[in-house]
């Protein structure tokens, strides 16, 4: 069976062809791979061990950081 996607968007082509180099693959065994990995089908469920594909991501969110300054203050009632 042909498909043809369009529209793919840059994250995810960045991302598909970033496994399939990593990983010694075609980017269309990947793009299966991931789209059965999506709907459950025909690949066991990847079984994470460590947060090696969080590390570094992290992005600064000014509105974040404001909405939780009041979590950082210590109530010196509560803790005399």
């Amino acid at each position: 069976m042909q498909y043809t996607l369009r529209s793919i968007p840059r994250g995810l082509d960045a991302a598909l062809r970033r496994r399939a180099r990593e990983e010694g693959k075609s980017l269309n065994d990947v793009a299966i791979e991931a789209i059965q990995r999506g709907i459950g089908t025909g690949v066991q469920p990847a079984h994470y061990r460590d947060l090696h594909d969080l590390a570094g991501t992290w992005v600064d969110d000014p509105e974040f950081d404001a909405a939780i300054v009041d979590q950082h203050r210590v109530d010196k009632n509560l803790w005399g």
